[in-house]
């Protein structure tokens, strides 16, 4: 079975947070009225109960034709990876997904270095081609060309990462680790997974269904080969299906996976059959309160049932 980089021998479990984005396709009603409390709360049970990273989306503006649909609340990444950093002691804190198009790629190795820096090398560096035109128009970058770009950055950033050089200019502070924060890649077309085999020590698929990820995965090994040489391990993420520890007392979003420890853990483990390293849960609430209780109850129920912990 596959292990995870991030925590050698066993499989990994993170979360992209709540309240800090609030897209329709996974909001749920409490979170409208939630903020910075409540989001404390939540990274707050996440670091007790050992799970691996926690995780905060990028966009900056949301157009008004995309604004039903996607809303309009998106926390800054870096600054609120930055805020969970000075409250957290363990957990790791990914961004998922970064888009270094919107930004110069000297900006972007900064904040991350500097955000390593500050977490004692507890930073993840998830990257995006990104895919809202007019969020590009808006920032005046060509929508394009943001392939072209992304790549671009990442060979800036993981140059940066690992000389603290860019051009001839220096970059300070340096990550506490030698390569700088690791890099996963997100999305799953042909051009992400090339991208993840070129740059990628982990790779985020976006909508690749379960049955076509051992493929896509060695489509990422055989990029691998192309660009270095050879194969060599790599984090693979899944996002689960809203998750809720015991039956629950509501009605929870469609598809939610609920029911005692054992048959969560049973569920999620065979995930780790198709190559994956790394599961990334959320979980139906129908508070904050709720919602840390439920990350708690995973942390100590189910997290220890899954494979290899």
């Amino acid at each position: 079975m596959p292990r995870s980089l991030l925590t050698p021998g066993r499989l990994a479990v993170g979360m992209q947070l709540p309240i800090q984005s609030q897209s329709t396709n996974y909001v749920q009603a409490w979170e409208a009225d939630a903020g910075p409390d409540e989001l404390e709360q939540i990274v707050r049970a996440a670091d007790v109960s050992g799970f691996d990273y926690v995780a905060v989306c990028d966009h900056i503006a949301i157009p008004d034709a995309e604004a039903a649909s996607m809303s309009t609340t998106w926390y800054d990444t870096v600054s609120t990876l930055s805020w969970i950093a000075g409250y957290t002691e363990a957990v790791h804190l990914l961004s998922h997904v970064y888009v270094p198009a919107y930004r110069h790629p000297a900006a972007v190795a900064k904040a991350w270095t500097t955000l390593d820096a500050l977490s004692g090398g507890r930073a993840i560096l998830g990257v995006g081609a990104g895919h809202v035109a007019g969020e590009f128009a808006l920032l005046g970058v060509d929508h394009g060309e943001r392939g072209r770009l992304t790549d671009h950055a990442l060979t800036t950033i993981r140059e940066a990462f690992r000389t603290g050089r860019v051009a001839e200019a220096n970059i300070a502070p340096r990550s506490p680790r030698p390569d700088g924060p690791p890099i996963w890649i997100g999305g799953s077309s042909p051009a992400a997974l090339r991208r993840a085999g070129r740059f990628g020590d982990g790779w985020l698929p976006q909508g690749t269904p379960y049955p076509e990820m051992p493929a896509a995965i060695e489509t990422i090994h055989e990029h691998q080969e192309r660009f270095h040489g050879e194969r060599h391990p790599i984090d693979v993420g899944i996002i689960t299906s809203f998750v809720h520890v015991g039956e629950p007392s509501f009605e929870p979003p469609a598809g939610t996976f609920a029911g005692d420890p054992d048959r969560i853990a049973r569920g999620l483990g065979r995930l780790a059959d198709l190559g994956v390293t790394q599961l990334q849960v959320r979980f139906a609430a129908r508070s904050a309160s709720e919602y840390a209780d439920q990350v708690a109850r995973f942390g100590t129920e189910v997290a220890p049932r899954l494979p290899n912990r």
